[in-house]
C-alpha cells in the first residue's frame, strides 16, 4: 500500500505531511477538515525547513509560480522524503512543479483535486500541526510581507508614475472649463442689466470679470479706476471707451445688495480660473513623469485625453495605430459601419496642430502617420524605466518632416537614423537624470537631518536651561567642600608639626646610646624622604587631589597613635632602646601593610612623612 505525502509551501518555509489511508480518506476529506482533532488523525507532521531570509522566500515563490524546482526545495525533498520513492506518493498543488520534481528526483507526484482539499486543511491548521509554531500572527505577517514583495516585483509599481492621477486631472480640467463658461454666462447676463456695453468692449471672459471688480457701480466710479483699467487692459483706447460708456450707459440702476452678490459671484469665478491654471500646471508636471515622450509629441492635454479614453497608459500602449487614430470617434465609426459609409479619419488627435497645419487632402495621411508615432511613443513611455522626452522630440521632428514632404516633396530622414540618434541622446539624458535623482535624494536627506536637528535643539533648550541651573548649584557645593577639605588639611599639618617638635626635645635628653639610635632613625627617615619626594614629583600630576587628601588623613591618624605609644616607653634609660626598636618595627609594619594593600598608598604616606619633618 502506497503512502501519501503532502508538500505544503508556506511563507516561512517548506513542510512535509503524511496522510494515513490515502484512498479511503480522500473521499472524506471535506468532513475531516471541519475540526482540528479529526484532521490530525489523518494528517501528521513529518519535516519542516525554514527560509533563511525574505529574499530566499521570494526566489522560491517565483520558481514555484513558474513551475521550476528550486535548489532549496530539492535539498528539502532529498533529506525529508522517504528513500523508497516507488512506495510513496507526493501530493502537490501545482501540476508544473509536480512534473519538474518527478523528472529530476524520480518521485511519484500527483495533483488530484483531493490534494487541494488536504492543502486547504493544512493551511487552516498550520500553526497547530507544527510543534513550536504557535504564533499565528507571525505566520500572517510573513505571508503578508512575502505577498507584498512578490506583487511589487511583478508589477514594479512606481507611485510617481501613476496614470490614474492624469485621468482624474484631465476630467477635472474639462469639468472646470464647463463650469467656468456656465458661470461666466450667468454673471454677464446679471451685470448687463447695469452696464450692458461693457461686454462689447471687453470680450475676454477673465478680463470682463476683472473689469467688473474694478468698476463696480458705474455711477460711483473711484478716482483710480482709469489707472487700474489701463494697467489691466494695456490699452488706453479701451479704457477711455469704458469710462465714456459708463457715464452714458443705458443700463438700469441696481441696489447695493444686488451688486454685492454680483461681486461675490465674480470673485468665485476668478478663483475657479486660478484653480484651472494650477490644474494645468499640475497636469504638465505629471505628464513629464508618466509619459514625457507622448506629451512632447502631441501636447499635454491631448496625451492626457488619450490615456483617459484608453483607461490607462498600458491600455493605450496595447492599442494598434489604427485604433489610436480613431480613438474618441466611436459613434461616427459605428454609424459609418452601420450605414456602410466612409469611416472617420481621426478622433481625439484631430485637435493636434499637425492635422491643423496639413492641407485638406493630406489630413488623412498625416493622421495615420501621427497615430503610428503616438503608438511608438506610448510604448516607450510604458516600458522604459527612466522617463525622458528625447524620443518624443525626435518623433515630433519626424512628423514635421513628413508634413514638409507632403508640401514640398523633400525626403525626410530615415527612421533608422533618427532612432539611432535618439538612442544616443537618451543614454546621455539618462545619465544626467540619474545624477539629478542622486542629488535630490542627498538634498532630501540633508533637509531631514537639519529639520531633526532643529527640532531636537528646540526640545532640548528647556532641558539645557535646567541642566545649567543644576550645574551651577553643584559647582557651588563642590567649591564649599574643597574649602573645608583645605582647612582640615592645614589643621592636621599643624598638629603633626607640633608633635614632631616635642619628639625632638625628648630625643636631646636621652643618653648616648639613645641618641645614636635616634640619629640612625633620623638618617633613615631623611633617606626615605628624598626617595619618596622624587617618586612623588613624577606621579603627582596623575593622581587626583580628593583621593590623596582622604588617604593622607587616614595615615596621619595611624602615625599619631604610634607616636603616643613610643612616648610612654621612653620614660627610663633602659626602655629607650626597646622603644626605638618598637618604633622602627611599627614603621616597618606600616610600610609593608601599605604596600600589600596598594602601592600608591605607601608612596603617599612617605610623602606625608616628608611634609611633617
Amino acid at each position: 500500500m502506497s503512502n501519501l505525502y503532502i508538500l505544503f509551501e508556506h511563507a516561512a518555509g517548506y513542510s512535509l505531511f503524511k496522510c494515513d489511508g490515502s484512498e479511503d480518506i480522500l473521499s472524506q476529506v471535506k468532513q475531516k477538515i471541519s475540526k482540528v482533532k479529526r484532521f490530525k488523525e489523518i494528517c501528521h507532521f513529518v519535516a519542516f525547513q525554514p527560509f533563511k531570509t525574505g529574499r530566499v522566500a521570494l526566489e522560491n515563490m517565483n520558481c514555484i509560480s513558474e513551475g521550476i524546482l528550486h535548489s532549496h526545495l530539492e535539498e528539502f525533498l532529498v533529506n525529508a522524503f522517504p528513500k523508497k520513492k516507488k512506495q510513496n506518493i507526493l501530493g502537490i498543488v501545482e501540476p508544473k512543479l509536480a512534473a519538474a520534481i518527478s523528472e529530476k528526483l524520480g518521485i511519484n507526484c500527483t495533483a488530484v483535486p483531493e490534494i487541494l482539499e488536504l492543502h486547504r486543511g493544512i493551511r487552516k491548521y498550520f500553526s497547530e500541526l507544527i510543534e513550536g509554531f504557535n504564533d499565528a500572527d507571525a505566520a500572517d505577517k510573513a505571508q503578508l510581507g512575502l505577498g507584498h514583495s512578490y506583487s511589487r516585483a511583478r508589477v514594479k509599481f512606481n507611485v510617481g508614475r501613476n496614470d490614474n492621477m492624469i485621468i482624474q486631472s484631465i476630467s477635472l480640467l474639462d469639468q472646470l472649463d464647463k463650469d467656468i463658461n456656465t458661470f461666466f454666462m450667468r454673471v454677464r447676463e446679471w451685470y448687463s442689466h447695469h452696464f450692458p456695453e461693457l461686454f462689447k468692449i471687453v470680450s475676454d471672459n477673465t478680463l470682463y470679470i476683472q473689469c467688473i471688480q474694478i468698476i463696480r457701480d458705474r455711477k460711483n466710479l473711484a478716482e483710480d479706476v482709469a489707472e487700474r483699467l489701463e494697467s489691466l487692459l494695456n490699452d488706453p483706447v479701451k479704457t477711455q471707451n469704458i469710462l465714456e460708456m459708463a457715464r452714458s450707459s443705458m443700463g438700469m440702476d441696481i441696489s447695493e445688495l444686488d451688486l454685492q452678490n454680483v461681486y461675490v459671484f465674480a470673485e468665485r469665478i476668478l478663483s475657479l480660473t486660478r484653480r484651472r491654471k494650477e490644474t494645468v500646471e499640475y497636469l504638465r508636471e505629471k505628464m513629464q513623469n508618466v509619459s514625457p515622450n507622448l506629451a512632447a509629441l502631441i501636447g499635454d492635454a491631448i496625451a492626457a485625453r488619450l490615456i483617459a479614453h484608453a483607461g490607462s497608459l498600458i491600455g493605450l500602449a496595447k492599442y494598434p495605430a489604427s485604433t489610436v487614430q480613431i480613438l474618441g470617434a466611436e459613434k461616427a465609426l459605428f454609424r459609418a459601419l452601420k450605414t456602410r459609409g466612409n469611416t472617420p479619419k481621426y478622433g481625439l488627435i484631430f485637435n493636434s496642430r499637425f492635422i491643423a497645419k496639413a492641407a485638406q487632402p493630406n489630413k488623412g495621411r498625416i493622421s495615420r502617420y501621427l497615430a503610428n508615432k503616438i503608438s511608438v511613443a506610448t510604448r516607450i513611455d510604458c516600458f522604459r524605466d527612466v522617463p525622458t522626452d528625447v524620443f518624443g522630440n525626435m518623433l515630433k521632428q519626424q512628423v514635421e518632416d513628413r508634413l514638409k514632404f507632403f508640401e514640398t516633396g523633400e525626403l525626410p530622414k530615415t527612421n533608422e537614423k533618427a532612432m539611432d540618434e535618439a538612442l544616443d541622446e537618451a543614454a546621455i539624458a539618462e545619465v544626467q537624470m540619474l545624477k539629478q535623482l542622486k542629488k535630490q535624494k542627498k538634498n532630501a536627506k540633508k533637509r531631514k537631518l537639519e529639520e531633526s536637528g532643529i527640532e531636537s535643539s528646540f526640545l532640548s533648550s528647556g532641558a539645557d536651561d535646567s541642566v545649567a541651573a543644576s550645574t551651577e548649584g553643584e559647582d557651588r557645593d563642590t567649591s564649599v567642600v574643597k574649602k573645608k577639605r583645605r582647612d582640615k588639611k592645614q589643621k592636621v599639618m599643624e598638629v603633626s608639626l607640633n608633635e614632631d617638635v616635642e619628639d625632638d626635645g625628648e630625643v636631646k635628653k636621652q643618653s648616648g646610646d639613645d641618641f645614636i639610635n635616634s640619629s640612625e632613625n633620623h638618617i633613615q627617615a631623611n633617606g626615605d624622604l628624598d626617595l619618596s619626594a622624587k617618586k612623588k614629583k613624577k606621579k603627582a600630576k596623575k593622581k587626583k587631589l580628593l583621593d590623596a587628601n582622604t588617604e593622607m588623613e587616614v595615615s596621619l591618624n595611624e602615625d599619631v597613635e604610634n607616636d603616643g605609644e613610643v612616648k610612654k616607653k621612653e620614660q627610663s634609660g633602659d626602655d629607650s632602646i626597646n622603644s626605638s626598636e618598637n618604633h622602627i618595627q611599627a614603621n616597618g609594619d606600616l610600610d609593608l601593610s601599605a604596600k600589600k594593600k596598594k602601592k600608591n598608598k605607601a608612596k603617599k604616606n612617605k610623602h606625608l612623612d616628608a611634609m611633617t619633618v
